[in-house]
């Protein structure tokens, strides 16, 4: 199979969706890896060592898409790339079509079978292609509200951790999975006071019991959000509905009641949100303010970290491009239910339930 990798366009993106490594397992399994030149520089993988590892080298990213059968991404297509989206090829990548009607519809116009990382689902319910990146996101996502906390940038002018004779910064989290702990595990390993609220038991004893009592746990509803609202320093939002638009847990009314120079960190703003007042930035242009709260909604903020989140990333989706490379999409999605899960749309019909449902339309079983 021709395998492409193109340079990510998205802005400040710097992840590569297959490291030398990657591109050596492919080759050496019969497979043709075509890598548009600089595509690895921002995660320090230079293109003589991809060379070196058995990939060709293009000029360009109409080569890798027009030549491929299977294209490999970190991001979403943006609309630059929509014209690269054809019939007969297969695209892996985080996708959110639940937060993006544009592009499900040009995916579905446009004959493409697109398989999303972020769909790929586990028998136990896990989702192996997101944790990674959801490690990495809930970790920079207390660096960041770290970082804008500070006066020059806007923020209230506290230190997370605090001093001796003055508290640590009010830290609230909203949601415990994968990246709510990551960044209440980080956030406490600082000295920050932290409270994460959820609406699963079994999660916040979970997250009890690892962090033996270091932080509050706390069952989500909407009078504990505006009670945790008013004293938080930063909050940080980690709703996740695999596949789904991010449910909207903290209203506007909680945000307002936010105290001047505090911080939103949304991290489920990929997938829509899950505060009312959010809205996706740009690394470019990472903040806004909105009732005197300093918003930050940087969708792909593990590109901040691009060598350990390519590697980490790396690491988790090789096996299942192996898997299609080898066999077919077709093949390898009978033989494993978990990469079926992660096929959003095939050949010009929405196949993933959860996305369906966001936009109240039909979903078709993928054929197999």
């Amino acid at each position: 199979m021709v395998i492409g990798v193109p340079r990510e366009i998205k802005d400040g993106e710097q992840r590569v969706a297959l490291t030398p490594a990657g591109a050596s397992a492919l080759a050496e399994a019969g497979h043709t890896v075509l890598l548009e030149r600089g595509a690895g520089d921002g995660s320090g993988f230079d293109d003589h060592e991809y060379e070196s590892h058995g990939a060709r080298l293009v000029m360009g990213a109409d080569a890798v898409w027009t030549e491929s059968e299977l294209v490999l991404k970190v991001k979403e297509p943006l609309p630059a790339e929509y014209g690269y989206l054809r019939p007969g090829l297969t695209l892996f990548t985080y996708l959110h079509l639940a937060g993006n009607e544009g592009l499900m519809r040009a995916m579905v116009a446009s004959g493409v079978t697109g398989v999303a990382y972020e769909t790929i689902q586990s028998p136990d319910g896990s989702l192996p292609l997101l944790v990674p990146m959801s490690e990495v996101a809930g970790r920079i996502a207390v660096q960041a509200g770290m970082q804008y906390l500070q006066a020059p940038n806007g923020g209230r002018g506290i230190l997370l951790s605090g001093v001796p004779g003055v508290p640590p910064a009010e830290v609230v989290v909203l949601g415990c999975g994968v990246v709510g702990v990551n960044a209440a595990s980080l956030a406490v390993g600082l000295g920050a006071q932290v409270t994460v609220l959820d609406v699963r038991h079994e999660r916040l004893k979970y997250l009890d019991d690892i962090m033996h009592g270091r932080c509050v746990t706390v069952y989500s509803t909407r009078a504990n959000i505006l009670r945790a609202a008013r004293y938080a320093d930063l909050v940080i939002g980690a709703v996740l509905v695999a596949g789904e638009r991010a449910p909207v847990v903290m209203d506007e009314d909680a945000v307002r009641a936010m105290r001047r120079g505090s911080v939103i960190v949304d991290v489920a703003v990929d997938q829509g949100g899950c505060i009312a007042t959010t809205h996706a930035t740009s690394m470019s242009e990472p903040t806004y303010v909105k009732h005197g709260v300093v918003h930050y909604g940087v969708p792909n903020m593990p590109a901040l970290v691009p060598r350990t989140s390519t590697l980490a990333l790396t690491n988790a989706t090789l096996p299942y491009a192996l898997a299609i490379a080898r066999a077919g999409l077709p093949d390898a999605a009978r033989r494993d239910p978990a990469l079926a899960l992660g096929i959003n749309v095939q050949s010009g019909r929405l196949t993933c339930p959860a996305v369906a449902r966001a936009f109240g339309l039909d979903c078709h079983e993928p054929s197999f």
